[in-house]
């Protein structure tokens, strides 16, 4: 996708001196949440330095697109503009669409959907501004017990992951952005979290090569842009101690460059994380990191001190020039391709509403819909009946839910309780005891916390009163990351049991559509919870 080399690039290329090159492999990290005068001092950063692109985060759409045309007026060469957006927008910014997770994404069977969302997130993406997606994910997530990867994967079967990960990836590349898959050659079994540590991966080179890096493997043969590489130190793969991958040439130029023949952007995973500055300080990693073959090298502790360790490793012949002007051909080849030969503006004016658009919208509840998991109950919730009494019970939250109302739509004569996920014991005592006079009883259990992890925050009297319900006449739906099946006992026992993922109202949605039986479920599930279910599935 990266290799023919316009005009453009040679000319780009021929004005650029020794240290401007260097400096193009450097991208800054950007907020518009933390006032003016951040922003400004990031701009300094750019004009002085004339790096080669911004990593943007949290912040705003109309904020970002502003400070954008400000950091491109002051760059000679115009700037890659990245984000990490595994679920779109919304995962940085406010005012803007997030799309299901990748975990709820991996449940869907029509991989068009997700090919869709990918041509979506490159619209919003361009509109304020920006060319690349630091995403998809690829990792296989084959460790129920995974803290940084988990849901953000499309699940632990390595086929399924692969094919999600293609239409998502081939979305966002077909409408005009430059993408990333992460994090090679695998981040899915680490029990670790490379943002403050160093993960180490003990499996064997063979294990890796046909689990861990299919994804990418595949991928690259269907036209990856770029490819992050993981803060993960991988004896089988590289045996120098406390070697993150990120700083190991076996594995970025030899596995990756040589033996995978990966002509794309390799770009490193973020260079202030611990997992790569706690054994290698003071600008070390980042040299080693040039060294090692990555192109890009995301958010170091300080560029300019790490533009001037590389110029003086290039001068004592530790580092050839001709890697470096490998590397900088890419990232201009990268830039020609995403249209930033052309000297734009971004439009301020309508902004929001560009990212809001009725299609993405609309898009999102069908890729709820189209996820949504019944692994009991297919015949139990056709004898619901509407004229019923019906209890509709959200557990895990303040209020009543969007779930509750969707679902009282259908049922006529029901009645509304919550429990909050403290409740105490008189409160849950009370509610089991009025809802014995219920002809049928509907539960939903809600994740509150802002990302669905692990270890849903549900008091112990709280989960004894979801079991004693698993052996009555109930109905589930499990607004949350599908492993929580297994710290809950007892609903494998249910008379029904619906998986939506999520605590989002789109999941809300599609779930209570599915009692209503207003909406025939096709979701299969995306990893194993043992001992009771496994990968794929889903009635």
């Amino acid at each position: 996708m990266l290799t023919n080399q316009p005009k453009w690039v040679d000319s780009i290329f021929k004005k650029l001196n020794r240290r401007d090159r260097i400096a193009q492999m450097f991208f800054v990290r950007a907020h518009t949440n933390l006032g003016k005068k951040y922003s400004d001092s990031v701009g300094l950063v750019i004009k002085r330095e004339q790096l080669g692109g911004v990593i943007f985060f949290q912040g705003g759409p109309v904020r970002q697109a502003v400070v954008t045309n400000a950091y491109q007026k002051v760059s000679r060469v115009p700037l890659l503009i990245a984000d990490d957006g595994e679920w779109g927008l919304g995962m940085r910014l406010d005012s803007t669409i997030s799309y299901p997770y990748q975990m709820t994404l991996g449940a869907i069977q029509n991989k068009d959907l997700i090919y869709k969302m990918g041509i979506e997130v490159a619209k919003d993406f361009k509109r304020i501004g920006m060319q690349m997606n630091l995403a998809p994910d690829a990792d296989v997530n084959n460790n129920p017990k995974n803290p940084v990867i988990n849901y953000r994967s499309f699940g632990e079967n390595k086929y399924n992951v692969a094919v999600k990960t293609a239409s998502y990836m081939k979305g966002m590349q077909d409408g005009g952005l430059l993408t990333t898959l992460k994090h090679f050659p695998g981040h899915g079994d680490t029990d670790v979290d490379s943002h403050y540590d160093l993960p180490q991966l003990t499996f064997s080179a063979a294990r890796l090569d046909s689990l861990e890096m299919y994804p990418f493997k595949e991928l690259i043969k269907q036209g990856a842009s770029g490819i992050m590489i993981a803060h993960m130190n991988i004896p089988a793969l590289d045996n120098t101690p406390n070697l993150p991958s990120t700083l190991s040439k076996p594995i970025v130029t030899g596995i990756l460059k040589e033996k995978l023949g990966f002509k794309g952007l390799i770009v490193s995973d973020a260079m202030d994380m611990k997992g790569v500055v706690k054994y290698f300080k003071n600008g070390e990693a980042d040299l080693l990191g040039v060294i090692a073959g990555n192109d890009i090298l995301e958010l170091s502790e300080n560029s300019d001190r790490a533009i001037h360790l590389v110029r003086k490793a290039v001068r004592s012949g530790r580092i050839n020039m001709a890697s470096i002007n490998e590397s900088v051909r890419k990232i201009l080849t990268a830039k020609y391709w995403a249209g930033l030969n052309v000297k734009d503006t971004i439009v301020t004016q309508g902004v929001v509403a560009g990212v809001n658009r009725s299609a993405s919208n609309a898009l999102v509840q069908e890729l709820a819909n189209a996820s949504v998991t019944l692994l009991k109950g297919k015949d139990y919730l056709k004898t619901l009946i509407p004229i019923r009494r019906t209890a509709i019970i959200s557990i895990g939250v303040p209020s009543v839910t969007t779930f509750q109302k969707e679902i009282a739509k259908g049922y006529y004569n029901s009645v509304y309780y919550v429990l909050d996920k403290d409740a105490n014991a008189t409160q849950i005592s009370n509610v089991a005891r009025e809802i014995g006079a219920f002809d049928q009883v509907i539960v939903g259990i809600h994740d509150s916390r802002a990302r669905p992890g692990n270890n849903i925050p549900l008091n112990a009297g709280i989960k004894n009163f979801i079991k004693e319900l698993t052996t009555k006449n109930a109905t589930f739906a499990l607004f949350a990351n599908p492993y929580n099946l297994a710290g809950l006992p007892g609903l494998e026992n249910s008379k029904a049991l619906i998986v939506a993922y999520q605590k989002e109202d789109f999941m809300q949605k599609s779930a209570a559509a599915v009692i209503n039986n207003r909406l025939v479920p096709t979701g299969k599930l995306p990893v194993s919870i043992l001992p009771n279910f496994k990968f794929g599935d889903g009635l």
